[in-house]
């Protein structure tokens, strides 16, 4: 940890190439920006993301990062954690990449409770496919595959991870980046695994859900008498489908992670050099 990291320390060479005007540049810029604050610096922070416009974040945060599989990020997350306990893990995705392919994952991910934090830039479209419905659509959300809508109500991912014990449940916008970068800052800071997800607009084919709508919509639960550590409080709003809140749902103050309460073990990652054993005749013997 060092108090002398710069916002910019985080930022690569590589020019991003999502739309202009994409909510994806302010929710990167909330991650650089928290990772900084908590002393984090690049080299001693892991970036893994999946597939989708989402997955591009690595190539332009400047960090250990891996672009991983279509809905397997959060596990390559925690095997980077389990490996070295150090590291800042931080998993990236997105609404189709986590909430459909990734969902099964995602579920297990929030119950072991591993120590990293997962942003999600929900844009409740499928962007880099050109547009169709993904799990946060809305119900009659018209699209090319969808001309009628989905037709089922959207997933609410809030409510998943309460429902699989997650002991950190939040939500920001992507484009209020002091309060962004804020809760994105307590998830990272927070003991296990810290959930945001990010209100983050689809310029090009997502019409409905703009900065417009959620500036007019969202109720920043720093406004109003919430706390995060009362647990029916929590659930009533979690559940509740017709409010975009924006700040921390649901944290567990006393969350032990999965590291601490399994026994991992830093110094198990410490490998001396040199050539690695050579397993060829024990893997002969199956044979």
């Amino acid at each position: 940890m060092s108090s002398n990291v710069r916002f910019t320390d985080f930022k690569s060479d590589a020019q991003p190439t999502w739309c202009p005007g994409c909510g994806d540049f302010g929710t990167m810029n909330g991650m650089m920006k928290a990772l900084a604050e908590t002393g984090n610096s690049p080299d001693e922070t892991f970036v893994v993301a999946g597939i989708g416009c989402s997955g591009k974040i690595g190539t332009y945060m400047r960090s250990y990062a891996l672009h991983g599989v279509h809905g397997r990020a959060l596990p390559v997350g925690a095997g980077v954690k389990l490996a070295n306990p150090d590291i800042e893990v931080m998993v990236a995705g997105g609404d189709g990449d986590g909430y459909s392919i990734g969902a099964g994952h995602f579920v297990h991910a929030v119950r072991r409770n591993i120590d990293m934090t997962y942003v999600v830039m929900d844009n409740r479209i499928y962007g880099l496919t050109k547009g169709q419905a993904s799990p946060t659509s809305r119900e009659d959300f018209e699209t090319s595959t969808t001309p009628e809508g989905p037709q089922q109500p959207p997933v609410n991912p809030l409510a998943l991870a309460f429902a699989a014990s997650g002991t950190f449940i939040a939500q920001s916008f992507s484009t209020d980046a002091q309060r962004h970068a804020e809760i994105v800052k307590e998830a990272v800071e927070h003991d296990g695994f810290g959930f945001v997800n990010v209100f983050s607009p689809c310029v090009t084919f997502n019409d409905v859900d703009t900065y417009d709508y959620f500036r007019d919509s969202i109720v920043d639960l720093a406004e109003t008498d919430h706390d995060p550590t009362d647990y029916e409080d929590a659930r009533s709003r979690i559940l509740d489908p017709g409010t975009e809140y924006q700040g921390i749902l649901y944290r567990e103050e006393d969350s032990v992670p999965y590291e601490e309460s399994h026994g991992v073990d830093a110094d198990m990652t410490d490998i001396p050099d040199g050539a690695p054993e050579d397993a060829t005749d024990l893997v002969r013997e199956f044979y």
